[in-house]
């Protein structure tokens, strides 16, 4: 049986194949259109997404401003990415006029699956490192956000051609197909279900992944936290896009001495930035499905809500919820919950919470809130983790210079700014030799000197 995309694949490839995509005029000309397809579209691109979940403007926006913010970069940055790098050798062959240089060249024909919750920013910056590295792009929407895959399948061919960036919509069946291709990358946004999916299709290939997961991400304040400012944060990190966030706090341990006012504080935060019914606020979106409402919803114990715990799934409506005080063994805590239900538990001792946590699947974020520098050190160096915050949340994945991607059951590899290029780039080391300096390393061996010819090598 025949392939759908076998001939979309094959395009790409023999474009790929005559050397033009590694020019850099050509990553140029891609990012410019890029570009343009954001900008000249941002209407369009924010009404779809209010459409699909409805993302209030603030989210909208975002979603636009940092890819573009992303092309930036590589646009500044692209000439000094791509030139040949040298490296430092054994001091006995630099002498002898040897040389080390790292080239950087793509992969290929590149397929780039992104998740619904940021259905533009998290497929397009993959897309964006990976033209930027020289490889082409095959772009593969969520199709639980209809209304933005609908427009990208309307505006991808309105600014590239085929056989650098084409757009691929559809769900189970067209991913199922399109993994069957020997695709030279894969970069996958999403469930750890689905990434799972993904690598055994990979592995058919011998194919390199990216794949950004989620998890569980813990948040943890102490004692010396500032709580005000505290709970401003971890309330936008934990509920912005509904909770739907890989990045979003997934629940928050906080010292016994300082539970009962920081979960005073976090209801005030609630509640000034989502009023006193949420439901009715521009600034909240909604769930994906009906579905996912009702998953989130039955996390809800009744007994232990503090603020919050309504819902109307006809309207994929889950109120921001904080469940207080939570237990380890409650539902919320037995699976990433992905929405806006934020259980809050108490510790005493710092090391046996750390013991707690180390044994849970290893999380995508985390997040400390502390002024004791000695508490921030102990658990950076005793929890794995992708990556975090200090005092803050879920603005460490929007950096430039800050790798973002996930560990274990999270994920693996990163990517963004210069990370992000050399993920979709082949390091490809060359020893550069004297071609009038013999080396005496070879047979016949018998009256060599073997330390002093290998001593080259020291």
């Amino acid at each position: 049986m025949s392939n759908r995309f076998q001939s979309l694949l094959d395009a790409q490839r023999e474009n790929f194949l005559s050397d033009t995509t590694k020019s850099l005029d050509w990553r140029f000309e891609q990012l410019d259109r890029m570009e343009r397809m954001l900008l000249e579209n941002k209407d369009d691109w924010c009404a779809a997404l209010y459409a699909d979940f409805g993302k209030p403007p603030f989210e909208q926006m975002f979603e636009i401003s940092v890819p573009t913010g992303v092309i930036k970069y590589y646009r500044d940055n692209l000439p000094s990415l791509i030139a040949p790098e040298p490296v430092a050798i054994p001091k006995g062959l630099e002498a002898t006029g040897n040389r080390g240089v790292i080239y950087k060249e793509p992969y290929g024909v590149t397929l780039v699956i992104g998740p619904f919750n940021a259905p533009i920013l998290l497929l397009l910056d993959p897309a964006i490192a990976a033209l930027a590295a020289g490889n082409t792009v095959v772009l593969k929407p969520a199709n639980t956000t209809p209304a933005t895959a609908a427009l990208f399948q309307k505006l991808v061919p309105q600014y590239f051609s085929p056989e650098n960036v084409t757009v691929v919509t559809g769900g189970r069946a067209e991913i199922t197909e399109l993994l069957e291709l020997p695709f030279d990358f894969i970069f996958f946004t999403g469930s750890s279900a689905v990434g799972k999916v993904v690598m055994r299709a990979a592995a058919e290939h011998l194919t390199p992944v990216i794949l950004e997961l989620g998890g569980q991400n813990p948040t943890i304040v102490d004692a010396t936290a500032n709580l005000e400012i505290a709970v401003d944060r971890i309330a936008w990190g934990h509920n912005a896009i509904s909770g739907q966030w890989c990045i979003a706090p997934g629940f928050v341990c906080v010292h016994q001495s300082v539970a009962d006012l920081f979960v005073e504080h976090l209801k005030t935060s609630i509640r000034r930035m989502y009023g006193s019914d949420p439901q009715q606020s521009p600034d909240f979106a909604r769930m994906i499905t009906t579905h996912d409402a009702a998953r989130v919803a039955s996390y809800i114990l009744p007994d232990k809500v503090v603020i919050g715990g309504r819902s109307d799934i006809a309207a994929r409506y889950v109120e921001p919820t904080i469940l207080y005080p939570s237990d380890w063994s409650d539902p919320a805590l037995q699976q990433e919950i992905f929405g806006p239900v934020l259980p809050v538990l108490t510790y005493d001792d710092i090391d046996t919470l750390l013991m707690t946590i180390k044994r849970m699947p290893k999380p995508l974020a985390t997040y400390i809130f502390s002024k004791d520098q000695a508490v921030v050190d102990k658990i950076l160096g005793s929890l794995s983790f992708g990556g975090g915050c200090v005092n803050q949340t879920n603005l460490h994945c929007w950096i430039d210079t800050l790798p973002f991607g996930g560990v274990g059951a999270s994920g693996m590899g990163k990517y963004y700014g210069k990370a992000g290029f050399d993920a979709l780039s082949n390091r490809k080391a060359m020893l550069i030799g004297n071609p009038d300096v013999d080396l005496d390393v070879f047979p016949p061996y018998a009256g060599k000197d073997i330390a002093k010819s290998l001593s080259v090598f020291g």
